[in-house]
């Protein structure tokens, strides 16, 4: 059960890995980034403990204090919001009927492909998921509302945030649908399964099997308007959100990512995408057209690194955010790019001090192509 949880929170996740590798000789310890690394992205340094602004786009730096934001603690004073939790059994998805690699193993890499790497210990099995679904107090029932999908969920900071900024009219009235994640993490498990393939067969997921279940149990109504539809989450999580957007932009046009796991870490290998989500950097966004997309990204500078056996130089977590931050800058994509000092994998207190204004970011122009459809 511990494990379980920790897999359900990606940044105790990173925190346990950094102690292993501490831990271990053999292996090398997280380097501390310097953000002014030649080859990264030109980035503004920002006085510590402020946020960049949500009229903003491009690249900025800050830490390394991480001060909570107001909008991040519960205000007693504002509107609550309901929220509503169920579970979803895999035995009711034709999508996902689960899949487990067994424990204390991994795989190894192919000696004909050393960025492929050969899994022979995962098979079937059963899996829960639990589901929270933040409805704010302003919905007016009957009508159809904004929403976004949260990876690795429940999340209630992102339902904390919403209720205070929900209030102060800064990002509107919207549903949070915090999905959990099938079980394990990376290649041969299930969440690896959802999150680090790149298709649209999580998206459609959501889709058909998920925001059916939503409408249903918490008698709402979601927008169809991929304006008004976002995606968000942290690690494979977040990688997970861009796939989304970005094989179903005719569903999403707003995505928001921690410390992204744009790296080689697909299973099944899949030689249309060889490298799995670093094709994303490496080629995908320089190859196609300008997607109609919204990105709000962050990475910090002790993030991860080389954390399995392949070592294939696509498993830098910090490079390929970077890496990201420089291809949408050259497409022109409407994006916002955060480096964090003194900030490790998914680090909660930098989630704290960004989400509120991250959020506003994602959603600024919402209001003004609302009114103009």
């Amino acid at each position: 059960m511990r494990l379980i949880k920790i897999y359900n929170r990606p940044w105790l996740l990173g925190i346990l890995l950094c102690t292993i590798w501490s831990a271990n000789p053999t292996i090398a310890q997280i380097p501390i980034r310097d953000p002014h690394t030649p080859g990264y992205v030109a980035a503004t340094e920002l006085p510590d403990g402020t946020n960049p602004s949500p009229n903003s786009i491009g690249n900025f730096i800050i830490g390394p204090t991480h001060t909570p934001s107001p909008e991040s603690m519960v205000q007693t004073n504002v509107p609550q919001g309901t929220i509503y939790r169920f579970t979803i059994n895999s035995k009711e998805s034709k999508i996902y009927p689960g899949i487990a690699r067994e424990a204390n193993t991994f795989g190894t890499p192919d000696p004909a492909n050393p960025v492929k790497l050969i899994v022979t210990t995962s098979h079937p099995a059963p899996y829960t998921r639990q589901v929270a679904v933040y409805v704010p107090k302003q919905y007016v029932a009957g009508t159809e509302a904004p929403f976004i999908i949260g990876t690795d969920g429940p999340d209630d900071l992102l339902f904390t945030v919403l209720n205070n900024l929900i209030a102060e009219g800064k990002v509107p009235p919207m549903i949070a649908i915090s999905i959990g994640n099938g079980g394990g993490d990376a290649q041969g498990s299930q969440r690896g399964l959802e999150y680090d393939t790149m298709n649209g067969r999580y998206a459609e997921f959501v889709e058909n099997e998920v925001l059916p279940l939503v409408e249903n149990k918490c008698q709402v109504k979601l927008t169809k308007d991929p304006d008004g539809r976002a995606t968000m989450g942290g690690s494979s999580g977040g990688s997970c959100a861009l796939i989304m957007a970005w094989f179903h932009q005719e569903w999403y046009h707003r995505v928001l990512t921690y410390s992204g796991t744009y790296i080689n870490q697909q299973w099944p290998y899949n030689p249309e995408t060889p490298h799995g989500a670093w094709e994303f950097h490496q080629h995908l966004i320089a190859r196609s057209r300008p997607k109609p997309l919204r990105i709000w990204l962050e990475v910090g500078d002790q993030d991860l690194l080389n954390p399995n056996i392949m070592r294939d130089g696509m498993h830098d977590w910090v490079l390929a955010n970077e890496n990201m931050a420089k291809e949408l800058a050259a497409k022109s994509y409407q994006y916002q790019f955060v480096f964090a000092r003194n900030a490790h994998h998914v680090d909660n207190n930098v989630k704290k001090q960004t989400l509120p204004e991250a959020l506003e970011w994602l959603w600024r122009d919402y209001h003004s192509v609302h009114a103009a459809k």
